[in-house]
């Protein structure tokens, strides 16, 4: 039985994540903008919660990007990433989450996120995301 959604006292949990509000990622003014580079930056120590089982889960995210005008400021990410600790979060949600949010913070010129969560249940989850800005179409 494919694709059979999980329909319990979990339904709705999930709903409000893409509006969910968390610290701040600040910025900082990138003095070489006009050049192309990319910044690693390396979170081995995520966690947050599962929302099915309440059992806390445990992971490495790692964020690629090339800065535009700004730079993402560590210990502002540090934060936001510390307020998933108490979240109930699904692993994609909160991989596509972190992405989103750091975009809209950094507007860098191109972004990927790797979260690589520890096994649970014997399954290792891998999710990876990136982001670009939409090309103009020609007529636009």
């Amino acid at each position: 039985m494919a694709g059979r959604s999980i329909s319990s006292g979990y339904d709705g949990r999930q709903d409000g994540i893409r509006a969910l509000e968390l610290p701040a990622i600040e910025v900082f003014e990138n003095k070489y903008a006009d050049k192309d580079y990319e910044v690693e930056l390396v979170l081995p120590e995520f966690n947050s919660v599962c929302p099915l089982t309440g059992l806390p889960d445990f992971g490495r995210v790692v964020i690629r990007y090339a800065p535009g005008k700004w730079c993402a400021e560590m210990k502002s990410l540090k934060l936001y990433i510390t307020a998933y600790r108490t979240l109930g979060i699904f692993q994609e949600h909160a991989a596509n989450k972190i992405l989103e949010d750091f975009v809209a913070a950094v507007a860098p010129r191109r972004a990927a996120l790797e979260a690589r969560f520890n096994p649970r249940g014997g399954i290792e989850t891998v999710v990876r995301c990136a982001w670009e800005p939409k090309k103009r179409s020609r007529g636009a």
